[in-house]
């Protein structure tokens, strides 16, 4: 995951802001319970929203209590609790940024050296959720393959990602797992790859590294990728939209889920939007931009 998934702020609940950053920290804790220190600089509100829908569908409550960390010494924060559910997204989250950072060092990219800060991390994982970093690993060879033949078909470039996503949350939702939650992680996957593939255009165009959006429309920059592509990219980014929207009203949740609807139903959308026509980075645009793709209904 690569820090896009966030939730629409005006229109989430304090109780919600709450819970999602007592997730956050509580993760951060569970990523140095099982993978130790350093690899907790790798994780993102992208694995908090995981935690919260997962623990959610399996009807596992968590434990929130005020405590100081690493970060916040002198003031408690709220902080949920280490379990196993969490030490294994945290592991998870731990081999995800470490393949990244592998793929960016057979792209070029500077930031790969940065891979070995995470190795050891991986290794845990290897030991802790062996079957977790298998998927891993094996979508991630299927992922670079498909880029090493320079493929052109957006569908297909996106099929790695997605159905890494859909076998993760078989493994960690386990019984609790169906065609529905299936669903909808397949949709985030494909969500996250083709919005990465947006927001790097220009960058992966000035480097000539692979961008499968570069390959369909050949245009020199996102604005132009976008004007070419505009019917075919809002089809697709809509069919999302509403593939996650119908998958939620079909899965059987056992708490309050305002903070997994507001970041599916809004936060998504919001974010795409602002990519797709704000030409914003992912480090920071929360305003929405000129135009729209088609506004998405609560359930």
């Amino acid at each position: 995951m690569f820090g896009y998934i966030s939730p629409d702020a005006p229109y989430l609940f304090k109780k919600d802001e709450t819970l999602y950053k007592a997730l956050y920290c509580g993760l951060c804790k569970s990523i140095g319970a099982g993978c130790g220190q350093t690899a907790r600089t790798a994780l993102t509100y992208d694995m908090a929203f995981v935690s919260a829908l997962v623990h959610n569908i399996r009807g596992e409550d968590v434990k929130i209590e005020k405590a100081r960390c690493a970060l916040h010494i002198l003031k408690k924060r709220p902080i949920a609790g280490v379990d196993d559910t969490t030490i294994a997204i945290g592991c998870i989250n731990t081999a995800l940024a470490y393949f990244k950072l592998c793929d960016d060092k057979e792209d070029g990219d500077k930031r790969g050296v940065l891979r070995h800060l995470y190795k050891k991390g991986y290794k845990k994982t290897l030991k802790k959720h062996p079957r977790a970093a298998e998927i891993i690993s094996t979508y991630t060879q299927k992922q670079t393959a498909l880029e090493k033949a320079n493929c052109a078909i957006i569908d297909e470039a996106c099929e790695p990602s997605a159905m890494m996503m859909r076998d993760i949350s078989d493994y960690v939702l386990g019984e609790f797992a169906t065609e529905e939650t299936q669903k909808l992680f397949y949709a985030l996957g494909k969500w996250v790859y083709l919005i990465d593939a947006l927001d790097d255009y220009d960058k992966d165009v000035k480097k000539k590294r692979y961008n499968v959006l570069f390959n369909v429309y050949g245009a020199p920059c996102k604005t132009e990728a976008v004007r070419q592509g505009k019917e075919e990219m809002e089809f697709i980014f809509d069919s999302l939209f509403a593939d996650m929207r119908q998958s939620i009203q079909n899965i059987k949740f056992h708490f309050n889920r305002d903070l997994t609807d507001n970041i599916i139903l809004r936060g998504i959308p919001l974010k795409t939007r602002s990519l797709f026509y704000g030409g914003c980075k992912k480090s920071g645009c929360n305003g929405k931009a000129k135009g729209a793709l088609n506004e998405q209904k609560e359930s």
